[in-house]
């Protein structure tokens, strides 16, 4: 249940989960860009792309599921931000990103 009274008068928990949703959302919109130049260059590397469309979907449900599970912990003065979530996704947010620009590189180069 949600509660009828504003606890975080700041809003710290929504603006969490809509910097989540922003980045999931950017995930599934640059792995399919990734995929679509990627796929120009051997088909193989459209899989990364992809891979990233489908990882960005599921960082979008898991964040709506999680935005629900928070009130609680928050009324106990918890973080809401989980550090494990936090590290998975910046190592593949580093990851992706690094793939892309080696695919920008190489299809510049041909």
């Amino acid at each position: 249940m949600r509660p009828d009274t504003v606890f975080d008068p700041m809003l710290q928990h929504e603006r969490t989960a809509l910097a989540w949703e922003r980045t999931a959302i950017a995930s599934m919109v640059s792995g399919t860009l990734l995929a679509r130049r990627a796929a120009d260059l051997h088909v193989s590397l459209a899989a990364l792309g992809l891979l990233q469309v489908v990882l960005g979907a599921a960082l979008l449900i898991w964040t709506g599921l999680r935005y629900e599970q928070l009130h609680a912990p928050l009324r106990r003065g918890e973080s809401p931000a989980h550090p494990d979530a936090v590290r998975i996704i910046g190592l593949t947010t580093v990851g992706f990103c690094g793939a892309a620009t080696v695919i920008a590189i190489a299809s510049a180069m041909t």
